[in-house]
């Protein structure tokens, strides 16, 4: 029999794995509701008419689609099959797929239900979601995001704040080397309009080639991002311009100034330097600084639905990737019917997170304890007697567990040092004639004779 398998780019999680996966979800989901944000879910499949045309060419090519149930090919033209081209089925054969992302279905939640929301509606969500990726480190096609979005609101407040929120989940995770990138889509439109401007015969759609290609600068290296603008009918002298921008190195100051030079007749440019500067005001006014904040003039988050204000954060010194990103759109439950609809949002993603985390080595050893105390035994009455004392450590909120089988007393405290329980209390015979229990620390290997109502308090 051939042994099990899971598919590529997903993965299990054992208990231990899952205590630090948990501490990650916990404290993400502290921050959020700290700032007003309520929960929600949606479905794991959703249809693919609210999926397509959300996420770009490249992100609509990653969509898992579900067949159809039942004999899907049944009604199907001959001809089409004949073909081979899957493209040409798939309206026919599938009408669902697994959601690519939390904030699309978001946007068609609010759709559905504006008539029972207050706007401005802050909400989060903590759910997986499926990309037909090439599986790769950091990269799953199963993976787990953290969103918050607030729509119904124009406020720069909400931009500030995801900063706030960033900064404070990295505080309780204890990441203290990281990176806010921060960037405004009107600024690349401004770059756009510049390579229009060295460029009569543009071809249309440009600012969308543009975002695309420059999302991937970090990722394929400038030589084939000019490659693949000029192979989207970019001319050098336009390629030239932009890059002569995205290369200038300085302080945030300069990067504005510089910019604000190349934009003197580019309104979208200049509506995105302003918009910028007030989200780096609105921080000062919270009284907090943005040294890990720094301006970006690449980042393009190739998403097509962004139009605002776009983020990306990075964990320095590890071998990840961004773990978080997000950003401002305007448009989006537009698609859906329901326009004037502003929204900005930021997802964290748990996956990246945790194996960035275990690369720094910073997971809290009481991320990964399951039981604070054992209780080991040497008989069937000190067993007994062991259940009650279970059930008060219990009621007071101690996380307990008892060791269920009636063996030699080195067995259990190997059981303990394997999974890391760091108290373990010892009950014999004298221990139940006087009630001083035998409470031994793993770790130190000291121990002290104590009663129940005092070991409550001391682990407590």
């Amino acid at each position: 029999m051939d042994k099990p398998t899971i598919p590529k780019g997903t993965r299990d999680f054992g208990p231990a794995q899952m205590a630090k996966r948990q501490f990650i979800f916990y404290n993400i989901r502290k921050v959020f509701q700290k700032y007003g944000f309520q929960p929600l879910e949606t479905p794991a499949m959703e249809n693919l008419s609210t999926l397509t045309g959300k996420y770009g060419d490249e992100g609509d090519q990653l969509l898992f689609k579900i067949l159809s149930s039942g004999d899907y090919l049944k009604d199907v033209d001959a001809s089409k099959l004949e073909t081979r081209n899957s493209k040409l089925l798939t309206s026919e054969i599938s009408e669902k797929g697994l959601r690519y992302d939390l904030t699309v279905p978001f946007a068609r939640y609010v759709v559905m239900n504006r008539g029972e929301i207050t706007f401005p509606f802050k909400r989060y969500q903590i759910q997986p979601v499926w990309r037909a990726d090439r599986p790769q480190k950091g990269r799953y096609r199963e993976f787990y995001q953290c969103d918050a979005d607030v729509v119904g609101t124009d406020s720069l407040i909400c931009e500030a704040e995801i900063v706030l929120m960033i900064k404070e989940v990295f505080k309780l995770l204890g990441i203290k080397d990281f990176t806010i990138k921060i960037n405004h889509r009107a600024i690349l439109s401004g770059l756009a309009e510049l390579t229009g401007s060295q460029n009569a015969s543009l071809p249309a759609g440009r600012e969308s080639s543009l975002f695309v290609a420059i999302d991937k600068l970090d990722k394929i290296g400038e030589e084939k991002v000019k490659e693949e603008l000029r192979s989207h009918g970019f001319e050098d002298l336009g390629i030239d311009s932009v890059f002569g921008i995205l290369s200038f190195r300085g302080s945030t100051q300069q990067k504005i100034d510089f910019l604000k030079s190349k934009f003197s007749n580019s309104e979208k440019g200049k509506k995105g330097i302003a918009d910028f500067e007030e989200v780096l005001s609105l921080l000062r006014s919270y009284g907090v600084g943005v040294d890990n904040v720094e301006f970006d003039i690449s980042l393009a988050r190739g998403l097509s639905y962004y139009t605002g204000c776009i983020f990306e954060v990075k964990i320095n010194n590890v071998a990840i990737g961004s773990v978080s990103g997000g950003g401002r759109y305007d448009n989006l439950t537009g698609v859906f019917g329901l326009l004037d609809v502003s929204g900005v949002g930021i997802s964290f993603g748990v996956d990246r997170l945790y194996d960035a985390m275990e690369e720094l080595k910073i997971f809290p050893k009481e991320a990964q304890v399951s039981s604070k105390v054992m209780i080991a035994h040497f008989d069937d009455a000190t067993l007994r007697y062991a259940l009650g004392v279970a059930n008060q450590l219990r009621e007071s909120g101690i996380s307990t567990e008892v060791y269920p089988d009636v063996t030699k007393l080195k067995k259990q405290l190997d059981y303990a040092n394997k999974k890391e329980i760091p108290y373990v209390i010892v009950v014999g015979s004298d221990e139940m004639k006087d009630g001083m229990l035998t409470l031994k620390d793993m770790e130190e290997g000291e121990q002290e004779k104590l009663l129940v109502n005092d070991i409550v308090l001391k682990l407590k």
